[in-house]
């Protein structure tokens, strides 16, 4: 269990931050910004849960409660670089079952949607616009941990990266649910406004 009884320590403010193994890293490390950019997306994903308690929607709800849950384990995963012959208990780490259990959820959510002819505007009810941010921050955090992968190989767990495109996906389904199930997305016309130029 965390116990936080004191806010400020003073140790970060030679621009440095400590991971959860104890090592001291630059605020500007890639490592800080992947987890920095996940906590980022909680955040946002906390602005959409406002939106959907607003709306009544509480089947999205639930499921983005259970989505910030899942990114408090991820910064924890990204916040520690695994070690040679980890075991399984020795971090916390996002497992498979998180992954499939977003699956499943695009796969309910997106059932009696109607497919798309066009790609779609971020907007159309505030829920809907909510989740297209934490969309799009999500997508940050992915290539953000990507590039941590491509640089750090493995010291960085695949699984978390995993999760991280799939609930992209799924806040991009949400959203179209959020737009009474797909009626009230907007649509782009491309070249929409090259007359009036």
């Amino acid at each position: 269990m965390v116990k936080l009884t004191k806010i400020y320590t003073r140790t970060g403010d030679d621009g440095t931050t400590g991971l959860v193994t104890g090592q001291r890293v630059s605020k500007t490390d890639l490592r800080v910004e992947a987890y920095g950019t996940v906590d980022e997306a909680n955040a946002a994903i906390g602005v959409a849960v406002v939106a959907a308690e607003a709306s009544g929607a509480n089947e999205i709800l639930g499921v983005l409660r259970d989505i910030q849950q899942d990114l408090f384990d991820l910064g924890a995963d990204l916040a520690t670089p695994v070690q040679p012959g980890e075991s399984s208990a020795a971090a916390l780490r996002i497992v498979p079952g998180q992954t499939l259990r977003i699956e499943k959820a695009i796969d309910r959510f997106n059932e009696g949607l109607a497919p798309l002819s066009s790609f779609i505007l971020p907007g159309g009810t505030p829920l809907a616009a909510a989740l297209h941010v934490a969309r799009t921050v999500v997508r940050r955090a992915e290539r953000i941990a990507v590039d941590l992968m491509r640089t750090r190989g493995a010291e960085v767990a695949p699984e978390g990266i995993k999760y991280l495109n799939r609930l992209s996906d799924l806040l991009f389904v949400l959203s179209r649910v959020a737009n009474n199930r797909g009626e009230s997305d907007v649509l782009w016309v491309p070249g929409a406004n090259r007359a009036k130029a």
